[in-house]
């Protein structure tokens, strides 16, 4: 769902209905800092990172972020070091310290499930970002948008106080290139190495995936192991999986979906994992139909999207809603717009970035960079580079002028649609990008009757009824 669409708010309330919340865990650096620039005015930041373990981490971060009252709306937020691979202990400390809190926030008060869920392709940031979840004591971590066999021996290392690797994907490597970030609980702890953990419960690791393939891959070959998939189709919200072979676009720029691309269930309960079905089973016949297909359960996405307790902006979800309610909510999957390369489903808004004249008037900028791609430069050294950045700079940098073409700042574009949008050095507020599911046309039929709005309890017991105490 984007960048702090699933908060901390909308995982305990799922979770304390005896569900897994799942909170994103993409970019939760930003989502903190700029919590804390706007004032923390219900002071939960600053609650959960009173607990954070690591003696002057939280003293740290208040003092460079924390605004008492907030910033005026028109004032820029800090500008944070961009992640590369060689993050400075102050980045390590923002995204450890900020993952902390908002699974921290999420399991405070109740003993429900919460999982948090990464993105492969956001590599930069995950090892700093696995050891902060897991030091808030998280259930469940849900990787995807890549291939995340790594994972799983990430957190077996971590769980034993050890350090561990991630292998960098960088264009242009060779086999003999060995671009590999680390990451040593013990010197993050610094002077305070003897209270770090030298044990911590490993969380159960879920693999997004949509083939039969994936799953037998991660099954045998990833780096420990995997507890079970969730069978994502291209109906889901977010970065979905390309289309298997070459990819074919419509007259309407979407990528075409063909049998090739129905995973087949029976090969993946052939694995011997549980699975869950993604991507329009938000009710209570989809569910019957996914266990009716040997799947445990269902994720839910989108109907949890627009609820009362996600971060989406009130206006977002007021507009959304009212256009589900009129029949004129529409999706298109993008191909283009991320560059990650992944096709990405948005919400067709007039006002947002989706209307090319909008996205067509901003002035290229990449100054959060979540969604660079790392390269090999001339020199054998690791470069950084985006699609989305100016298109000089990109070019400079080896890459191709045809990959800037329609390409997106998503990274900036979902953070204002959770109402933390960046005022640039030219005065322009980024707008906002809006993913979601198939679904979304059909999301008002939550609404109770006489409201306008509904929660995610709404969505919950509609599809599986109360809570059992």
């Amino acid at each position: 769902m984007g960048i702090g669409v699933s908060n901390w708010t909308l995982a305990k309330t799922v979770s304390m209905e005896g569900q897994m919340g799942v909170v994103s865990g993409v970019a939760l650096d930003v989502v903190l800092s700029r919590r804390l620039e706007m004032g923390d005015l219900d002071g939960s930041s600053r609650r959960a990172l009173a607990a954070f373990p690591v003696e002057g981490v939280a003293e740290r971060i208040l003092d460079l972020y924390y605004v008492e009252g907030g910033k005026g709306p028109n004032d820029r937020f800090t500008q944070r070091p961009m992640m590369s691979h060689r993050p400075s202990q102050q980045v390590n400390e923002l995204i450890v310290a900020a993952s902390f809190v908002e699974v921290w926030l999420a399991k405070e008060g109740h003993d429900g499930v919460v999982g948090v869920n990464f993105l492969e392709k956001v590599q930069a940031p995950n090892l700093a970002a696995i050891y902060g979840v897991m030091l808030a004591g998280v259930d469940f971590i849900l990787v995807g948008a890549g291939i995340p066999g790594a994972f799983p021996g990430i957190m077996d290392l971590f769980s034993e106080g050890k350090p561990a690797d991630l292998r960098l994907d960088v264009k242009g490597a060779t086999r003999e290139d060995n671009f590999v970030m680390t990451f040593d609980p013990r010197t993050f702890w610094g002077d305070d190495e003897a209270a770090a953990p030298h044990t911590m419960a490993r969380p159960k690791f879920l693999a997004i995936i949509s083939s039969e393939i994936l799953a037998k891959r991660l099954a045998t070959k990833a780096s420990g192991y995997v507890d079970g998939f969730i069978v994502e189709g291209p109906t889901a919200g977010g970065h979905n999986a390309p289309p298997r072979g070459k990819m074919q676009i419509s007259e309407k720029g979407e990528p075409i979906y063909g049998e090739r691309d129905v995973p087949n269930l029976d090969k993946i309960a052939e694995v011997g994992r549980p699975f869950w079905l993604a991507g329009s089973y938000a009710s209570a016949e989809g569910l019957a139909k996914a266990r009716s297909l040997g799947a445990v359960g269902i994720q839910v996405g989108t109907a949890f999207a627009y609820s009362e307790e996600s971060g989406f902006t009130d206006a977002i979800k007021e507009r959304v809603l009212a256009m589900s309610a009129d029949g004129t909510a529409k999706i298109k999957t993008d191909a283009r717009v991320s560059p990650t390369g992944f096709p990405f489903k948005v919400v067709q808004i007039e006002e947002t970035l989706a209307n090319p004249k909008l996205y067509l008037a901003r002035e290229r900028v990449c100054d959060l960079g979540y969604l660079r791609h790392a390269y090999k430069r001339e020199n054998g050294r690791i470069g950084w580079r985006c699609a989305s950045e100016p298109i000089e700079d990109f070019v400079k940098k080896g890459g191709d002028i045809d990959d800037t073409v329609g390409r997106g700042c998503v990274c900036n574009a979902l953070s204002s649609a959770i109402g933390m949008p960046q005022v640039q050095v030219n005065g322009d507020i980024e707008n906002q990008l809006v993913t979601s599911g198939d679904d979304v046309e059909l999301i008002s039929r939550f609404v109770p009757e006489g409201s306008t709005s509904y929660s995610a309890v709404d969505v919950v017991r509609s599809i599986v009824g109360p809570a059992q105490d």
